[in-house]
């Protein structure tokens, strides 16, 4: 289990959520009517500084984490976060521990 953001992705959310060098981005799961890795569950961002965190990655100096309690969320999975450049946005993508690309 594990976050792994590419620098382009970091660079976007830079960018986008006007952040520093230093700054935390939190991910985590959140109630919704769409589909994520869970039915009713995608997921969410926050700018904060951890408390616990489970999972970090440091990208473009800033660090996104997972809170030790919302790891049940990526439990069997590595989460990549890529920037997709034709809709300016970006991707989450699950992928399955021990998955053979």
């Amino acid at each position: 289990m594990q976050i792994q953001v590419s620098d382009e992705a970091a660079r976007w959310y830079r960018k986008e959520l006007d952040l520093q060098p230093g700054t935390y981005v939190r991910f985590f799961p959140r109630y919704s009517s769409g589909g994520g890795l869970h039915p009713g569950f995608s997921l969410g961002i926050s700018v904060e500084e951890p408390r616990s965190p489970g999972l970090t990655e440091q990208s473009e100096e800033v660090t996104f984490y997972m809170e030790e309690q919302d790891l049940w969320y990526l439990k069997g999975y590595t989460l990549h976060v890529t920037y997709e450049e034709s809709q300016d946005d970006i991707s989450y993508i699950y992928e399955e521990e021990g998955a053979v690309n």
